[in-house]
């Protein structure tokens, strides 16, 4: 048999040391306790100011947005039609968060759920107090029958069947269109160029336009507007942004 291992003798700590490392553990388990109810409450107050902060500018918005309906009302020059033309396009270029129920029900009637879209508008009396209704958010103009094509050509989609397609068959076009007089991709780019008593079908048969934007347009919002302008109305200048964000 082999010889057993003589036992390691474990040494001995005097009772004073442990009392003392007792207690620094103790000491120690406290303020890590205490520090991190401190971080909790002091993120606990950047949440609620944030929110307040939130809140606060949701009602300033809001209350901006009554005040310039209201002057719509009361001032109705402001609705009427700034030229001769029949067709508008609309793009949204800014954040809608926190805005009054009127503004967005009428955003989402425009068909702009989501920022850099854009849609071909009829021009009458309702659209124009719809666009008035949403100006500080939405940029629009008349755009010519060169920015309509390029659109049209290369970002135009349907929605067919919950699925949205690219409008590179004119047998779609036909089969949906066809009993409008629309069987083919240029009979669609002049039935929305010169607008007809069946545009309204045909513009909801077109899905919104996403256009090409950097991605760093909704940070540097200063760069932003230096670049694409204010918005509201600009008039014919719109074919510029078109080319531009295409």
């Amino acid at each position: 048999m082999a010889e057993e291992e003589p036992r390691k003798k474990i040494p001995l700590v005097p009772e004073n040391l442990l009392k003392k490392r007792k207690a620094y553990q103790a000491l120690k388990a406290t303020q890590a306790k205490q520090a991190l109810l401190e971080k909790k409450q002091r993120r606990g107050k950047q949440l609620r100011f944030k929110r307040l902060e939130s809140f606060l500018i949701d009602s300033q918005r809001q209350q901006r947005d009554r005040i310039r309906l209201r002057r719509l009302e009361v001032k109705p020059h402001g609705l009427e039609m700034p030229d001769e033309h029949s067709l508008a396009f609309v793009i949204r270029i800014q954040r809608i968060k926190g805005i009054g129920l009127l503004v967005r029900r009428t955003i989402e009637r425009l068909r702009l759920r989501k920022i850099f879209s854009g849609v071909f508008v009829k021009m009458t009396p309702t659209t124009l107090k719809m666009l008035r209704t949403v100006e500080p958010y939405v940029t629009w103009g008349f755009p010519n029958l060169k920015s309509v094509r390029e659109l049209i050509l290369k970002r135009g989609q349907a929605k067919v069947k919950n699925k949205i397609i690219p409008l590179t068959d004119n047998t779609v076009i036909e089969e949906h269109l066809g009993r409008f007089g629309v069987i083919c991709l240029e009979d669609l780019i002049h039935e929305v160029a010169f607008p007809g008593k069946y545009f309204d079908r045909i513009s909801q048969f077109l899905c919104p336009f996403h256009l090409s934007v950097a991605r760093h347009a909704t940070k540097n919002k200063v760069g932003f507007f230096k670049e694409m302008g204010s918005p509201g109305y600009r008039g014919e200048s719109i074919n510029q942004l078109i080319r531009q964000l295409n």
